[in-house]
């Protein structure tokens, strides 16, 4: 499916359309999957305060997330492994968790605006926002579920993995996350292709 960039200019053209809003939650990390969210929102229901999921509090995010399923028309989680993106690479594993995100949604919408500049393949047609999150609700509704819903998966890798820091650092590659892979070693929940944690598998070698 052709898709295209979307800038500032273009964000009112969506009109009278059923549009999808897909991000993604966990890039960056060394641990852990990577998380996206698909949201269809309501118009006759809405949700104030809808922002960029990094701009907000954890406790507000909660409170976000919670109004946004229970108001949207529609909303759906997908996934990729630590697996998947070691096989695939980060961008591509992270197209595939929203690409299951969209499919997931149980309203078929009619546009998909995704955040960032690079789209994954839909059965619908899709644009790219950058700053997306920002600018367009829906998409900063799917970047508040991505995140709630990843960090309550590094919760439980927490409890299974105890002395990582995942319930602080949720997987990103802080300065106590890199001593405790040193001290401790890496996990089947960690990034292998990801440097740092390469680095030290060459090392232990």
């Amino acid at each position: 499916m052709t898709h295209k960039r979307a800038d500032t200019a273009q964000l009112g053209d969506y009109s009278g359309l059923r549009v999808a809003g897909v991000d993604e939650a966990g890039r960056g990390p060394l641990a852990g999957p990577v998380v996206a969210a698909a949201v269809i929102l309501d118009d006759q229901r809405p949700v104030a305060g809808l922002a960029d999921s990094k701009a907000l509090t954890e406790k507000r995010r909660i409170e976000l997330a919670e109004q946004i399923q229970h108001r949207a028309c529609a909303w759906a989680l997908g996934s990729a492994s630590v697996e998947e993106i070691d096989r695939l690479n980060i961008l591509q594993a992270t197209l595939l968790a929203m690409q299951r995100a969209v499919e997931g949604l149980s309203v078929t919408p009619e546009l998909a605006l995704v955040d960032g500049n690079q789209a994954p393949r839909l059965a619908c047609r899709v644009n790219t926002v950058v700053r997306g999150d920002v600018l367009v609700p829906a998409i900063s509704a799917a970047s508040i579920l991505a995140k709630v819903t990843r960090d309550a998966l590094m919760l439980v890798l927490d409890s299974e993995y105890p002395g990582y820091g995942f319930a602080v650092h949720k997987g990103y590659p802080t300065a106590a996350h890199r001593r405790a892979l040193e001290a401790r070693g890496v996990t089947p929940v960690h990034r292998c292709s990801f440097g740092p944690v390469r680095q030290l598998l060459i090392q232990k070698k």
